[in-house]
């Protein structure tokens, strides 16, 4: 089964093996069918000339600049639609088919539930699908049902899943190849759509990509709710049970209580909604180092009312607080990601956090099974080295792409003719030394092969040639050395005397 995560870093380019009026047909039904309500750039058509080179060239332009939007856009980058556009032959299959094929079984074995109406889109996942539901001798009390498909971090037995039983979830389910959780529905939503000032019941797109309305929560809330939930990940990390799937749409109010959502995403394998950022970084390497890293997203998004533009944040806008400055630089800078994150204990110690009291008594029921323990080990260490094998991965495309774009750079191909231009001439001129010193040799042969007259030591010495015959060769060397101006062919070599 194949799974696909968010690409790495780089552009998705346009398929030249596709015809460019399939790719256009498909771009605009992208962009018509979003419901997120994004001004997207999508180039503008042509009735008349639409044929031309000139036109096809800028409109592909246009379509790669709109491609480049989408994909660079957390939320629409998940998006079905886009990834169907994308890999269509890894996301051909119907999984709201499926998820009703498995729920419609499931009913029928406990037929003391049923389905109130299916919950479309409200999540993220192409693999996840919810459905509201309720217990026929309850009609007013609502539940969530949420099918998934099993992920590609999925590392524990099927027998340990089945020994799993989770207390924080109402109802855990465990099929061959996917899985069920039943919980209440919560009303008000999630911390999420408080922000957001969503509705829950709409689809994620619409609720999210685009707010009417940007604000943060306030400085109390913001302290209160990090509080609580950095409390949850330290209690889940002294458990030794992998999260790495906290977002504002996993945490819930019951009150003034924040509560996690989606304990079961790891044991299911299922991948982290912030993968396509902390995968880009070599020392967020570990599922408590992922937690952190989210929670920072968390925090910026209750601090501005929105998430962040970019990854590494190179700087804040005014917050309630320094306090809350602080704990984000520890955590989504640059040099945080050199660095690695900060610890859960670290974080509970800075002033944002340090002095808020929390009244809530209410211990966390959570038990795991001896026999669970250390299968989870396992799975956490199989998580984790997976991760790791993509960031290299990641790593050597990211050296291997900006290499291809300094080498293709126009700067760089003016440097190769200047260079190819100075090994021509060096060429030339070892040439024409090598022919020179070929040449000498062969003169100096036949001198000395000659007989000479017989002189007595009073003798005067006859005059030579030598002199005569350098003089001409000097000459003719001249030319050889200068290629550019004079032709070597064209040059007489003097013969011997």
């Amino acid at each position: 089964m194949a799974f696909m995560e968010k690409p790495p870093a780089g552009k998705v380019l346009l398929d030249d093996t596709v015809p460019l009026t399939a790719q256009i047909e498909a771009s605009q039904s992208l962009h018509s069918h979003t419901i997120s309500s994004l001004s997207l750039p999508l180039p503008p058509k042509k009735l008349i000339g639409n044929m031309e080179r000139e036109f096809i060239a800028e409109r592909q332009k246009g379509l790669q600049a709109y491609l480049d939007v989408i994909t660079s856009h957390h939320i629409l980058s998940n998006c079905e639609l886009v990834k169907k556009f994308l890999d269509p032959n890894s996301y051909s299959v119907n999984y709201t088919e499926i998820a009703l094929q498995h729920v419609s079984m499931f009913f029928r074995s406990e037929p003391k539930w049923e389905v109130v109406e299916p919950l479309k889109d409200i999540g993220w996942r192409i693999r996840k699908k919810y459905f509201l539901m309720k217990i026929k001798n309850q009609p007013k009390e609502r539940l969530m049902l949420s099918w998934a498909d099993l992920g590609p971090d999925k590392y524990l037995s099927d027998k340990d899943l089945h020994i799993c039983h989770l207390k924080l979830t109402y109802s855990f389910f465990f099929f061959e190849s996917s899985a069920l959780v039943i919980r209440p529905f919560n009303e008000k939503g999630t911390l999420k759509d408080l922000i957001y000032k969503a509705r829950p019941k709409d689809p994620f797109l619409k609720k999210y990509c685009n707010p009417k309305k940007i604000q943060g929560l306030e400085l109390q809330q913001i302290k209160t709710y990090g509080r609580q939930i950095l409390e949850v990940l330290k209690f889940l990390h002294e458990k030794g049970f992998p999260y790495g799937h906290l977002h504002s749409a996993n945490v819930v109010l019951d009150g003034d209580t924040c509560k996690l959502l989606d304990l079961e995403n790891s044991l299911l394998g299922l991948p982290s909604f912030y993968r396509s950022y902390f995968s880009q970084f070599r020392k967020i390497n570990t599922l408590e180092g992922i937690d952190v890293h989210c929670f920072g997203h968390l925090l910026y998004e209750m601090t501005y009312g929105r998430p962040p533009d970019t990854i590494p944040v190179d700087s804040f806008p005014p917050a309630p607080s320094m306090s809350v400055v602080s704990v984000l630089e520890s955590i989504l800078t640059c040099e945080a990601m050199k660095n690695g994150m900060p610890t859960v204990s670290r974080l509970l110690q800075m002033p944002l956090f340090s002095d808020v009291l929390l009244t809530n008594s209410e211990k966390p029921q959570f038990k795991i099974p001896t026999k669970l323990k250390e299968a989870l080990k396992t799975s956490k260490e199989c998580i984790e080295k997976r991760l790791t094998e993509e960031q290299k991965s990641i790593h050597q495309h990211r050296r291997l792409t900006r290499a291809q774009s300094h080498h293709g750079s126009e700067e760089e191909k003016k440097k190769r003719k200047i260079l190819a231009r100075k090994k021509s001439k060096r060429s030339a001129y070892e040439s024409a030394e090598e022919h020179s010193a070929k040449y000498s040799n062969s003169n100096n042969s036949a001198g000395s092969g000659a007989s000479s007259p017989l002189t007595s030591p009073s003798s005067p010495t006859p005059p030579s040639t030598a002199g005569k015959l350098k003089s001409h060769y000097n000459v003719c060397s001249v030319l050889f050395v200068l290629p550019s101006v004079f032709n070597h062919r064209n040059c007489i070599v003097p013969k011997d005397d």
